[in-house]
């Protein structure tokens, strides 16, 4: 896999921490290659990661396994190996099974996932595909997404992990030391660089 240059040099990690600080990057998410690159726009960085820590940590309207296959099948579909690579270890950590996560690569010929799943998938699609979720794929999302909040998240959710996938691919942000591309096979989206 060919390294690409960043468009953007990172922050030392303890400067993008100490940045992360002032503006409310939790710290889980400061030392990260993607917040020492945005950091270098502290008002940015402190935005992004409020969205972010909401979506993953304060939301929890729709269903934490639904979105991490979200995030999964947009970083497959759009070959943003980082995203794919620091979302794998949370998908597992949440239940997801390593099969589960798979068959977001080809979810048509998926046989572990249910309706729920397929159908947020397919939603996922329509976004990437058409620029939104198209009206079988609504249809199909709101047969298990029962409140306004959860149809609302699932929406904010591809918009978000979509945009990320977008900002990493075009700033060329890499992945941290030590990590290993594109788990548990290594190999790559078709998409990827």
């Amino acid at each position: 896999m060919t390294t690409i240059e960043p468009r953007i040099p990172m922050l030392a990690e303890d400067e993008a921490r100490a940045i992360g600080k002032e503006v409310g990057v939790p710290s889980t998410m400061a030392g990260l290659n993607v917040f020492r690159t945005i950091s270098h726009h502290p008002e940015l960085a402190g935005v992004v990661a409020k969205q972010l820590a909401m979506l993953l940590y304060r939301g929890n309207k729709l269903d934490e396994r639904l979105r991490e296959l979200i995030i999964m099948r947009i970083g497959w579909r759009t070959g943003a190996m980082y995203e794919w690579t620091q979302h794998w270890p949370v998908s597992l950590r949440i239940g997801l099974s390593e099969e589960e996560i798979l068959a977001v690569r080809d979810p048509a010929n998926a046989t572990c996932l249910g309706a729920a799943e397929l159908a947020v998938l397919a939603a996922t699609d329509d976004v990437l595909d058409n620029g939104g979720v198209g009206e079988a794929a609504w249809q199909a999302c709101g047969k298990h997404l029962h409140t306004n909040e959860e149809r609302l998240e699932l929406v904010a959710a591809i918009c978000n992990w979509n945009t990320f996938s977008i900002m990493l691919k075009s700033l060329h942000i890499g992945l941290e030391d030590g990590v290993a591309a594109w788990p548990p096979d290594g190999v790559p989206s078709p998409n990827a660089d």
